[in-house]
């Protein structure tokens, strides 16, 4: 049709039915790898096998290690045959260009204009070809643009040339890519990287960063771990399957093996190596990413799994995104109506809708200030927002350092009413009142939570019933046991577990009869359905200890939420 036109992202032909979502979805969390369909409850196509579809969707959301996802159903003959966007998309794209340069397993990615993207997502199905997209009488045209011009330094070409190793020069390879990809007019040098591909989240993952280890990578700029898929010291005696334990440890090994600090947590704000405003960093895990960006003011893109490697290997990344002063600001406010006397359980609930109402661009959120929410709140915020959002940072009004004269001139208006936050809140609530398991640290707990839900216990022993488990960093753990807070946990009967993730948390770690779970974390109640099978509720910290000491957990909405409160 007159005026459409496809732009190619990454090479490639195909052909296979049309699945399209007005929804953006996770790969990690929302697509099983070892099946190719969406296990995301909460997403429409919930249950829907992707495996050789046409696959359109705006963007991607979520997790950073969709990309390892993608590569499993890749190498794994599972994936979707081609992938669609309507905006820019970094996660899977990734994905994509490894298999295409590291294992010649090339996956078409296409970007489309918003009426040739509406046109192609009524189709049933189509076929992508080098030249056009050809679909039930639809033809649309498919442009190769030619790339961007890149700005290399003497010691990049270096790099790329061998002068520091084959790793070296692969990994510059893929950023170089990646730059082009973004439109980026030259690279830039950053103090320190975070990985968050050291997740077992597929077998990919594994086979990617031993390919690396082999040849020898080694890190150039400081480096820490995200949070890895089993207690390193501990999976044996805890009765992990060594068919999952064996690789998750061997992943977490290979990232030690290139150098990387064996941190193990998936909150390294936390970490006395925390980056200063304005530092340029390189950090992976979407809530990090978040954090770092809208509390701290440090300046970080959502880099993908691998592509995190990648950078930290080099050094060097694509000035692009939020790198940049004016990608930073919002292109839209939501207004809030800030209920009285809120708790703890108000702020991942705010971050969830943030996310849902700006799922593919920066927020500015406001009314809130008057609550003062605290360190752990604005982690917990930042957390869900990062679940359903592809954004890399939000502003908070009055309470984050870039947020005075974030708005963008043109930035449109949303306003979060009270009914929009009960249903919100009944969404992620969708479970019986009787509970199995307490998950707390999701992301890692800090030491002030820790602090908080042992005071909340108060020397009580958990109910029978119930386990209750918080995951936290080591730094964390010892914090807490020299205080003497870590001995009031465990005489609660609470475990504090160290590594593990509960987005990854393995059977029987994960107790095995559970099954209904609350949490306090709106990344985990989002999550953890799809990845458990299980029930999972949002609650406060209060909320939590009811449960633990209980086995129960009453099935209605907080005081805050009640009509009266507003």
């Amino acid at each position: 049709m007159a005026g459409f036109e496809a732009r190619s992202v990454l090479e490639g032909s195909a052909s296979g039915p049309v699945v399209a979502s007005a929804e953006a979805l996770s790969f990690w969390g929302g697509v099983d790898p070892a099946t190719g369909r969406v296990i995301d409850v909460h997403h429409p196509l919930h249950g829907t096998c992707l495996t050789g579809a046409i696959l359109m969707m705006p963007t991607s959301r979520g997790s950073c290690t969709g990309s390892g996802v993608l590569l499993d159903l890749i190498l794994g003959g599972r994936a979707p045959a081609a992938l669609v966007f309507r905006e820019a998309e970094d996660v899977l794209t990734l994905g994509a260009l490894i298999a295409a340069e590291m294992f010649g397993r090339p996956l078409p990615v296409l970007r489309l204009g918003a009426d040739a993207f509406a046109a192609l997502s009524r189709a049933r199905a189509a076929r992508i070809g080098p030249a056009a997209i050809e679909a039930d009488g639809l033809s649309i045209p498919v442009s190769h643009p030619a790339p961007g011009a890149l700005a290399l330094d003497p010691s990049d070409l270096a790099m790329l040339d061998g002068a520091e190793g084959v790793a070296a020069a692969q990994a510059m390879r893929i950023v170089r890519a990646m730059a082009l990809q973004q439109g980026a007019p030259r690279l830039i040098d950053v103090v320190q990287g975070h990985i968050d591909g050291c997740i077992y989240a597929s077998p990919a993952n594994l086979t990617f960063a031993e390919k690396m280890a082999d040849m020898d990578a080694k890190v150039r700029v400081p480096t820490t771990m995200n949070a890895i898929s089993v207690d390193h010291a501990n999976w044996r005696a805890q009765g992990v399957a060594p068919g999952f334990g064996d690789p998750a440890a061997r992943l977490a090994d290979a990232y030690v093996r290139m150098g990387c600090r064996p941190t193990f947590t998936c909150a390294p704000y936390l970490l006395d190596s925390a980056p200063h405003a304005g530092e340029a960093i390189a950090w992976a895990e979407s809530n990090a990413v978040v954090f770092a960006n809208s509390v701290l003011g440090a300046r970080t893109a959502k880099h993908p799994d691998f592509l995190d490697l990648c950078i930290a290997l080099t050094g060097r990344a694509p000035l692009a995104g939020v790198y940049l002063d004016e990608n930073r600001k919002a292109a839209r406010i939501l207004d809030f109506a800030l209920p009285e006397r809120v708790d703890d359980a108000f702020w991942p609930l705010v971050g969830y809708m943030a996310g849902m109402a700006s799922p593919d661009r920066i927020p500015l959120i406001a009314g809130l200030a008057a609550a003062a929410p605290s360190r752990d709140d604005l982690k917990a915020l930042c957390a869900a927002f990062g679940t359903t959002s592809a954004a890399p940072m939000l502003h908070v009004e009055g309470v984050t350092p870039e947020a005075e004269g974030a708005a963008a001139a043109d930035a449109d208006r949303i306003a979060i009413t009270a009914a929009d936050m009960a249903a919100s809140w009944d969404m992620l609530n969708d479970g019986p009142e009787e509970v199995e398991l307490v998950a707390i640290g999701s992301p890692h707990a800090s030491l002030d939570e820790c602090r908080a839900f042992a005071d909340a216990l108060a020397g009580r022993r958990r109910h029978d019933g119930v386990a209750a488990i918080v995951t936290a960093g080591h730094a964390i753990i010892d914090a807490a046991r020299a205080e003497g807070t870590l001995a009031r946990l465990e005489a609660s009967g609470v475990q504090v577990l160290p590594d593990l993730c509960w987005c990854s948390i393995p059977e029987p770690v994960f107790p095995v009869n559970t099954r209904a779970v609350m949490t306090n974390s709106g990344k985990y109640a989002h999550y953890g359905p799809g990845l458990s099978g299980r029930s999972v509720r949002l609650g406060s910290l209060a909320d939590c200890t009811v449960a633990t000491l209980t086995g129960r957990a009453p099935v209605r909405r907080p005081h805050w939420l009640e009509q009266r409160a507003f």
